[in-house]
């Protein structure tokens, strides 16, 4: 049986890696599950994905709560928030083709920038809500 969570992702992942003004922020497709080994900022992670039963008394579903992370080091903050902003332009609202499964909406939710510990480091976190239903 497929999973809602990974066909999700697996769109995602294709509209940010064929969003220009994404590319061009990051310097190419830079968007990781799992970001290779010496891989410097800036870089877009997926981070923490939730799914949850979003069935009603006769439709089955998923509500899908997931964080982006953006990743930069140069032009303080001002990076992070351009990246964000270019996520929210490409993902909010939405239409994208999953296999298996037909996507009801997809909503940004909030976003948050923090200068990490080492002070050179600006971590994004961009969180969204989705819900899904099988095809």
């Amino acid at each position: 049986m497929a999973s809602s969570a990974w066909e999700l992702q697996k769109a995602i992942y294709a509209a940010l890696a064929a969003d220009a003004a994404v590319t061009t922020l990051l310097g190419g497709a830079r968007i990781y599950d799992d970001v290779p080994r010496g891989i410097e900022p800036p870089y877009v992670t997926f981070g923490q994905s939730t799914v949850r039963d979003w069935s009603t008394g006769t439709d089955p579903g998923h509500e899908h709560l997931f964080t982006l992370h953006v990743w930069t080091r140069v032009n303080g903050e001002r990076l992070a928030h351009q990246v964000m902003s270019a996520l929210r332009d490409r993902l909010h609202d939405a239409v994208l083709s999953l296999t298996g499964f037909k996507l009801v909406n997809l909503r940004h939710e909030f976003s948050d920038v923090i200068r990490e510990p080492d002070g050179e480091t600006i971590h994004g976190v961009v969180r969204y809500r989705a819900v899904t239903e099988p095809t």
